[in-house]
């Protein structure tokens, strides 16, 4: 059995995840843990659509020094036989009318660390061969759960997404919508900074969701699009925020926050509901959001 460590840093931006494997004929975790950014660093990704190049080429070698660093220390001495980095996303246009993907955190810094092969940038030989390029996980699920019964695999990151296997399924996954992302700028905005995520749901506990409000938003056109389909998280940013849920958001915060993870959780049921060729015997969510 081989072992090899992979690298995440998904849509959400608040850490490095890293999780040491042994693979064979199954995968087993040996280890696992997430490292946050700095908050200067988190800040530079979260406006990496927006650098301009010279800072884009800094952001890409920092991410790829955080990357090797994280790696060493995770592994305390430990040896891999490989590494599968997958990068941060920095922008994801699948349906463009020539579509791009872009993923930063130079791969080079954790080959010279850990002295072993490394697989980075998965996402655009996808979209080379016609795919969305994301969600990536199916693949993944399908190895793990392809020979039982039909599962639904709920990944909730920033964006959304769900994989469907099991024996006698043709594998399928997809964004389903948001996850965290719209929460995490509601409580940003809210607390001006202080805390950048929902910790524990807390802060939507204290808050009255308007579910009319949540279910007319299902209404926007990617819900009713097929698969395949896939999001950046620039389609649910600051200012689709303020249009939708400003005015909550000042005069009753919690409601909005409220509102906003009912929304998300129903994004997801309204998918299923939609796409899922057949009902699931069970759903395994997994990412910052479960």
């Amino acid at each position: 059995m081989k072992r090899v460590l992979g690298l995440m840093s998904g849509t959400s931006a608040d850490g490095v995840s890293l999780a040491l494997a042994g693979v064979g004929r199954g995968l087993e975790i040996v280890d696992y843990a997430t490292y946050e950014y700095p908050k200067t660093l988190r800040a530079k990704i979260l406006a990496a659509p927006e650098l301009r190049t010279p800072e884009l080429s800094w952001l890409n070698f920092a991410l790829g020094r955080n990357f090797a660093a994280a790696a060493v220390r995770f592994l305390k001495g430990r040896r891999v036989d490989a590494a599968g980095s997958h990068g941060q996303t920095v922008i994801h246009l699948p349906d463009g009318k020539e579509p791009s993907t872009l993923q930063i955190g130079e791969p080079s810094f954790l080959a010279e660390a850990l002295g072993v092969p490394v697989v980075s940038d998965f996402r655009p030989r996808d979209m080379a061969a016609g795919g969305q390029g994301a969600p990536l996980a199916p693949f993944l699920d399908e190895f793990l759960f392809g020979s039982g019964p039909a599962r639904a695999l709920q990944n909730i990151g920033g964006i959304g997404n769900v994989a469907l296997v099991g024996k006698g399924v043709r594998t399928l996954g997809f964004d389903t919508g948001p996850g965290n992302c719209v929460i995490d700028l509601a409580v940003a905005s809210h607390t001006r900074g202080r805390q950048a995520f929902d910790r524990d749901g807390r802060l939507a506990r204290e808050g009255k969701p308007d579910e009319a409000l949540a279910r007319r938003l299902l209404s926007l056109p990617f819900f009713s699009r097929k698969p395949p389909k896939s999001l950046d998280r620039g389609a649910f940013d600051a200012e689709f925020l303020h249009r939708h849920f400003g005015v909550m958001l000042r005069r009753a915060p919690e409601d909005a926050i409220a509102t906003i993870t009912l929304w998300s959780a129903l994004t997801i049921a309204d998918a299923y509901r939609r796409f899922l060729p057949r009902r699931p015997a069970e759903v395994v969510v997994s990412g910052g959001g479960a």
